[in-house]
């Protein structure tokens, strides 16, 4: 089967582009999230690649006004990987690792946009992802990272809102393999996974941009964890391998109210949460129809929803996978800058270190 791609010079092994290996769980994504110098205005987009699923996905959601507009659109590949369009959403990629932009047409929904994300720093490669789950594999990904600053409008109900040379945010492109589509029929023997502990907090400040994630076991010991500070226009990036955190929890949740990551050699970092939480399954994270990489039918399926401030409380399943607008203080060896970012989590099982008890009980 011969795509575009194959006119590229793109291909890791004897087969065309269009096939990926043999692990059905393959995937290839697009991530972007951006937002007013205030938060009072976030959006997040995504578009991903199954090439053993024969599907292709997207989205486009705005929070405003206390309000989540979710966007959702999917239809099938016939393995062509380079046509970045899923309904009326499009990615296009004008100056590779440094310039993307997101097209959103005019559709039955409330929400359009045209935004150009430009990188501020060369993409970060965090470590490979692996986690197994007794013989089988669950994850095996790369991704890179990468903060930028946004130009360009949405519009939300027809209300147009531009994205002035202050709006800021992150994109991510991973790929790999981690569980996507339908269910498999057949878990492993261990059972799935009960346990699952994700932070990742990208901040912008002034001159520079800070990455920090930890994936842990449910005794907190980290098994993918890194942070890093990239300067501007070419600096030095500067990686903290040995990073340790500590948080304090929201009353009656598993939501973060303040957290510290400790860098080492004198560097640190504490993030406030300060406004409305905005929730992943808009982008189809865990969502139960539009989960990544389901099959629509033949014809290109969109769909519109949206979410209040409440719907997106502690307790909805639909809110569990949070990003938080944070406000970013990093004590760095020339003082402290204040900055501004996300703070995204996932918490589902235990994780000793943070006192997380049972598969979903609120923080003590």
């Amino acid at each position: 089967m011969l795509t575009k791609g194959d006119d590229f010079p793109l291909h890791q092994s004897s087969e065309p582009i269009a096939f990926a290996g043999t692990d059905r769980n393959f995937y290839d994504r697009y991530f972007f999230n951006g937002y007013s110098p205030d938060g009072s205005v976030f959006f997040a987009a995504a578009m991903g690649f199954y090439p053993q699923l024969g599907v292709v996905d997207a989205s486009f959601c705005v929070l405003a006004g206390g309000v989540q507009y979710n966007l959702r659109a999917s239809r099938r590949s016939g393995g062509e990987r380079l046509d970045l369009s899923v309904g009326p959403i499009t990615v296009s990629i004008d100056v590779p690792l440094e310039v993307v932009t997101l097209h959103i047409a005019p559709n039955e929904g409330p929400l359009t946009a045209e935004l150009t994300f430009t990188g501020r720093h060369f993409p970060i490669e965090e470590p490979r992802f692996i986690r197994r789950n007794g013989t089988r594999l669950f994850m095996d990904y790369t991704r890179m990272t990468q903060n930028g600053r946004w130009a360009g409008w949405l519009a939300v109900n027809g209300r147009r809102v531009d994205a002035g040379s202050d709006w800021s945010g992150t994109r991510d492109r991973s790929w790999g393999v981690r569980p996507v589509g339908a269910s498999e029929p057949q878990p492993p023997p261990e059972g799935n996974f009960n346990q699952f502990f994700w932070l990742w907090t990208p901040c912008n400040f002034g001159d520079r941009s800070l990455f920090f994630h930890s994936n842990d076991d449910g005794a907190g010991n980290p098994w993918n964890r890194r942070a890093v500070i990239a300067a501007d226009d070419g600096g030095v990036e500067r990686h903290f391998d040995a990073a340790t955190f500590t948080a304090d929890w929201q009353a009656r949740s598993r939501r973060i109210a303040t957290m510290t990551a400790d860098l080492g050699a004198g560097r640190s970092l504490t993030l406030t949460p300060t406004g409305p939480v905005f929730a992943m399954s808009g982008l189809g994270y865990t969502h139960p129809v539009w989960g990544h990489g389901l099959d629509h039918g033949p014809e290109v399926a969109v769909s519109h929803d949206s979410m209040a401030e409440a719907e997106r409380d502690w307790g909805n399943p639909l809110a569990m996978h949070v990003q938080a607008f944070v406000t970013a203080d990093l004590a760095d060896g020339d003082g402290v800058h204040r900055g501004v970012g996300i703070l995204e989590q996932l918490f589902v099982g235990p994780h000793t270190p943070t006192g997380l008890a049972g598969l979903m009980d609120p923080a003590p």
